[in-house]
């Protein structure tokens, strides 16, 4: 009996070191790459959606990542903008009102901006997904992502996933500035996204899988 103890331990501690070696690799992985401005020509630039605020207005997350696109769109690496996010159709989704702003206050072409009218995308999985047959309708393989620099990661992996040539591009936000507590939540937190993705084809790992994410990312 007490060989098995010892057995069981002796699994249990290995099963952890690598739990936390793994976390601890893919938390590197996930700051190093948010530091790093890959974006080169491609088909499109798309803009992850983000909060939107109360009156309709762009939150200030949504607008960085918006102002961050039309920099690139202006230096001519993409003929257009793609913004995702919300419910197809709703004029206060974050795809609609990045667009919106693009169009009206940064002077993107309305025939440059491209908002998914038909399909919601709450998720940065949905948005990869609706975005994809948006980009496949128009011939496009290519794309810039933008959004938050801890983000990126798990989008790069969503996208690919889905068949896209990925190139991030991060907004301007400084992570030595944000509170270390705050920014080990927001690594940590990307890090379960990933290695959820990664346990979506687990045999009988799907719906364990859906109820975390709900729990974790609120839907």
């Amino acid at each position: 009996m007490k060989r098995v103890l010892r057995a069981l331990g002796f699994v249990i501690l290995a099963m952890t070191l690598t739990a936390v070696l793994v976390v601890g690799v893919l938390s590197w992985k996930i700051n190093r790459l948010g530091s790093q401005d890959r974006a080169q020509p491609a088909n499109a630039i798309v803009i992850l959606g983000a909060r939107v605020e109360a009156d309709g207005s762009p939150s200030s997350d949504l607008l960085s990542r918006t102002y961050h696109a039309m920099d690139l769109y202006n230096t001519g690496l993409a003929p257009a903008v793609i913004c995702a996010g919300g419910a197809g159709g709703d004029r206060l989704a974050a795809g609609a009102v990045a667009c919106r702003f693009a169009v009206d206050e940064l002077g993107l072409p309305a025939e440059r901006a491209l908002v998914v009218q038909d399909e919601d995308a709450w998720t940065t999985a949905d948005e990869a997904s609706v975005v994809t047959r948006l980009m496949h309708a128009n011939g496009w393989q290519s794309a810039i992502v933008v959004s938050h620099p801890l983000h990126l990661y798990r989008a790069r992996w969503l996208f690919g996933r889905e068949g896209v040539d990925v190139l991030t591009s991060p907004t301007n936000t400084d992570l030595s500035r944000i509170a270390p507590p705050l920014r080990a939540w927001y690594t940590l937190r990307e890090a379960g996204g990933v290695l959820l993705t990664a346990a979506e084809d687990w045999p009988l790992v799907d719906r364990l899988v859906a109820w975390l994410h709900r729990a974790v990312y609120g839907a």
